[in-house]
């Protein structure tokens, strides 16, 4: 049985020992399973992939939240300030991120933070045309890229 589906079944019993078959008491049954699955986690006699996907997937979830509220605050400050800093452009980043799921990911999370937008993906998916509101710099907003949410994605989906 994986160890996801054991957290699942842990999540849905204490759900029904509490009698809160809420979204929030399956949420809070999820975490203590995780918990406790990550205590006894030498009984598996595997190494805790599952408890790095998770860790890294929280990583992506929480890191691209500060990316959301960051750039939408210098979008908001942009548009209710009198003194315009946007310089629209269209940059072509190399892409590291392999297979279709990282590239859609990594497309489409760049596409929620506001400012950009993915506009196209190359066939062989190793290009990635965007349109930043805020394109001075073409390079530093490529390597942000690469070493930020590209990397956060190829790291959770590892």
């Amino acid at each position: 049985m994986s160890v996801f589906l054991l957290n699942l079944l842990l999540a849905v019993a204490w759900a029904a020992l509490t009698g809160q078959f809420t979204l929030g008491g399956l949420g809070i049954g999820f975490v203590v399973g995780f918990v406790a699955l990550w205590v006894i986690q030498p009984l598996f006699g595997e190494p805790g992939n599952y408890f790095v996907r998770v860790w890294r997937w929280l990583k992506l979830l929480v890191l691209f939240h500060y990316e959301l509220v960051v750039s939408s605050v210098s979008v908001a400050w942009d548009v209710l300030t009198p003194r315009h800093r946007a310089r629209p452009g269209i940059i072509c980043i190399p892409l590291k991120a392999k297979g279709e799921a990282e590239v859609l990911l990594v497309t489409n999370l760049i596409s929620l933070t506001p400012g950009t937008l993915s506009l196209d993906v190359t066939e062989d998916c190793n290009t990635l045309v965007i349109h930043a509101m805020f394109a001075d710099d073409p390079e530093k907003i490529a390597a942000n890229i690469e070493n930020g949410m590209e990397r956060w994605v190829r790291e959770a989906l590892e």
